[in-house]
C-alpha cells in the first residue's frame, strides 16, 4: 500500500512527533500496513484486551524507531483503534523512513 498524495498528518515539535495511528489488533504479525487517510495503519499481533495491543504497539514502534519504550506515549485512544501517539527524539522524516513510508505532510509546532 502506498501513501496517499497528502500522506499522514504528523505534528513535529522540538520534543519529537505526534501522529495518528489506526491499530488493527489480532493480526498474524505486527507490521505497518501503510497509510489510511491521514493515519498510519499498523496491524498488531496482540489481542485488544487489558492493554495488550497498546503494549505491543509501543514495543514495535520502539524497536522500529530505535528509541526506548518510555519515549513513546499514547496520548489518546487507549481503548479505541484510532490513537494519538507521541514519539520523543524522532523527526517526522525519521519516523516515516523507519516505518517504510514516504515523506510527510507535517506541520511544525513552535
Amino acid at each position: 500500500m502506498t501513501p496517499s498524495a497528502s500522506g499522514p498528518a504528523i505534528l513535529e515539535s522540538a520534543e519529537g512527533v505526534i501522529f495518528t495511528a489506526k491499530i488493527v489488533p489480532g493480526s498474524s504479525r505486527t507490521v505497518v500496513a501503510g497509510i489510511l487517510g491521514d493515519m498510519v495503519k499498523i496491524r498488531v499481533a496482540a489481542a485488544p484486551e487489558k492493554g495488550k495491543a497498546n503494549e505491543c504497539l509501543i514495543g514495535y514502534l520502539a524497536k522500529q524507531l530505535g528509541v526506548k519504550k518510555n519515549a513513546i506515549e499514547i496520548l489518546s485512544g487507549h481503548t479505541n483503534p484510532v490513537k494519538q501517539v507521541r514519539v520523543a527524539g524522532v523527526s517526522a522524516a525519521g519516523l516515516l523512513a523507519r516505518l517504510g513510508l514516504s515523506q510527510p505532510n507535517h506541520t511544525d509546532q513552535d
